[in-house]
């Protein structure tokens, strides 16, 4: 066959699997960019009249930045809390001198074979037993809890995957196991923790049925519950819904492209060796 066909070939299939991809996006995009009357008509496929009226009414109809405000914080303090922990308890499995090493990474692993629906009972009598009902808190732990054994397992391979001799001589050098993690360690396994933060903050930023659970107000709800909320007693504005999904969907994307070279670098680490 003619390399060149190859090379279209390959571009063709490319373009179509980033269009299969994106489709959903693009399908909002559109809906959202619909006056009320074309969205429940098909053809046409594309707007005949373009309006940003349902941009407009998310953010007056809706305490959506409030919403943005509680998703945002509760992500970025369960990446945090996720790295903090997931980190030391890494470093200890790839480097330290434990016993049954692969019997506490199994244990680890086993908190995320549970079905979110299964714990979500006990879940919520503890929480309102704590009185943490309705607070970030309660999600922030929730997500913590269900995120670091991803979290543990990432990062155990990434500090395996550094050489051992490199680990020695900051001991000969006079470091402490922790001052070897946070100088040596830590700083040359960034791509995994890049890797790790964007999975988990990704996790924390879509999550639904904790958030459903455990929050009651715009004090502390997420966005995938302010958006399942959106539709009236008589009516689903689905205009409305698209543009929330088009607004909540660019944070991530920005985060991918921001990261990209750092997440992919975290995905293939050790699949190749020489």
């Amino acid at each position: 066959m003619n390399p060149k066909f190859k090379v279209v070939g390959l571009y063709l299939l490319l373009a179509l699997t980033i269009l299969y991809c994106s489709g959903p996006l693009l399908w909002q995009f559109i809906t959202s960019l619909k006056p009320d009357a074309e969205i429940v008509r098909i053809p046409p496929l594309l707007p005949q009249n373009t309006t940003v009226d349902h941009y407009v009414s998310i953010f007056k109809g809706h305490p959506f930045l409030r919403i943005i405000l509680n998703s945002a914080v509760v992500a970025a303090s369960t990446t945090l809390l996720s790295l903090i922990i997931g980190s030391l308890a890494a470093f200890g499995l790839a480097r330290l001198n434990i016993r049954y090493k692969a019997l506490i990474l199994g244990f680890v692993l086993s908190v995320s074979m549970f079905p979110p629906i299964a714990t979500v009972s006990p879940l919520y009598l503890i929480i309102r037993a704590l009185g943490l009902r309705d607070t970030w808190w309660a999600l922030i732990i929730t997500y913590t809890t269900f995120s670091l054994p991803l979290a543990i397992w990432i990062l155990t391979n990434f500090f395996r995957e550094i050489p051992d001799e490199i680990y020695r001589a900051a001991r000969v050098d006079g470091c402490s196991p922790f001052q070897a993690f946070y100088k040596i360690i830590l700083p040359l396994s960034a791509p995994g923790v890049f890797a790790t933060a964007v999975l988990v903050f990704i996790f924390s930023w879509n999550e639904f049925l904790f958030a459903l659970t455990f929050t009651s107000t715009t004090a502390s709800r997420t966005i995938p519950v302010g958006i399942a909320l959106f539709p009236g007693l008589h009516e689903v504005p689905w205009g409305d819904i698209a543009a929330a999904s088009v607004v909540v969907t660019i944070p991530l994307i920005v985060l991918i492209f921001a990261f990209q070279r750092r997440i992919i670098e975290g995905l293939t680490a050790g699949a190749v060796k020489g």
